[in-house]
């Protein structure tokens, strides 16, 4: 069984030919909390409560309860930092990573944006144009980051999965509230 020490913020083994568990731990909490941050930047504008404009709204029955959505989003954002990591991780090995980190920037950028065209603007079809361009965004994003760490890759599908189901409830309320 090996032993670890903390080198600069750096999970180092003290065996010999060991894989790191966590090659940086500053680089990983800096992934996830800038993840995050776009998060807290979109809530800035998110009002759900009663006598919202969002609970006066008609939704379709699919409509998950308001609770899901504040962990739901915590975990993906946890999820987005760590992939994003493992994206850094191979840049510090040499791997070009710019037009996968591009891409990656990009889509956060629009996952924050959503919420100010939805709910900002109050406006189901801006939330819902916004959204499907960042469906794209995210799917762009996986495939760059497939070409550099599969892991990577995998750790976002749930990402997408979400916004696939999100878009679809976006649409729903588009619909259900001409």
């Amino acid at each position: 069984m090996s032993k670890y020490y903390q080198d600069a913020g750096r999970a180092v083994s003290m065996g010999s030919g060991e894989k790191r568990l966590i090659e940086s731990v500053p680089i990983l909490l800096g992934s996830i909390i800038l993840c995050n941050l776009a998060g807290l930047f979109g809530s800035l504008v998110t009002a759900t409560g009663s006598g919202s404009w969002y609970d006066m709204l008609v939704k379709p029955s699919f409509n998950p309860p308001s609770w899901v959505f504040g962990p739901a989003w915590t975990l993906l954002y946890i999820l987005m930092g760590i992939s994003l990591y493992l994206v850094l991780m191979e840049w510090r090995k040499g791997t070009e990573v710019r037009i996968p980190l591009i891409l990656f920037g990009i889509q956060l950028a629009l996952n924050a944006l959503w919420s100010f065209l939805f709910f900002g603007l109050q406006s189901p079809a801006a939330g819902l144009a916004g959204i499907l361009v960042l469906w794209v965004f995210i799917v762009a994003t996986i495939v760059s980051f497939l070409r550099v760490s599969r892991p990577a890759a995998i750790i976002l599908l749930p990402y997408l999965a979400w916004v696939s189901f999100a878009s679809l409830l976006n649409y729903a309320i588009f619909i259900l509230n001409p």
